[in-house]
């Protein structure tokens, strides 16, 4: 994997729930119950995609300009992208796609909810 701190930045994002979902072969990770980020495995039992939530226009942005980003798997093609963890996405911009996921998944709880995660 070409990004082997993935899993430790998504993990530290506030209120941040992390498992593994057996069926799926996915980790997740989501906010207040909500999913923002998912590590799929190939059938090979490999990390193979990073699974994140974006605005539908920079998904659409995103997948013209790199080959190695494309619709989310197993998910909503408008709302999700995956990046192949094999690929040659730039480091700093996968970061800033796990934050552009957190944020919105995390704007889209309640106030409460919001307020009780961000002041823990």
């Amino acid at each position: 994997m070409v990004y082997p701190w993935i899993f430790e930045e998504l993990a530290q994002k506030p209120g941040a729930a992390r498992d593994f979902k057996e069926e799926w072969q996915w980790t997740r990770f989501q906010v207040g119950d909500k999913l923002f980020a998912a590590v799929c495995k190939d059938k090979a039992g490999n990390e193979a995609l990073l699974t994140l939530k974006l605005p539908p226009e920079q998904n659409r942005f995103l997948r013209e300009q790199y080959a190695d980003i494309t619709p989310g798997y197993y998910c909503n093609k408008e709302h999700w992208s995956s990046i192949r963890l094999e690929g040659c996405v730039p480091d700093d911009l996968v970061r800033e796609l796990m934050e552009t996921s957190y944020r919105l998944v995390l704007k889209g709880l309640s106030k409460k909810k919001q307020k009780e995660i961000l002041e823990g």
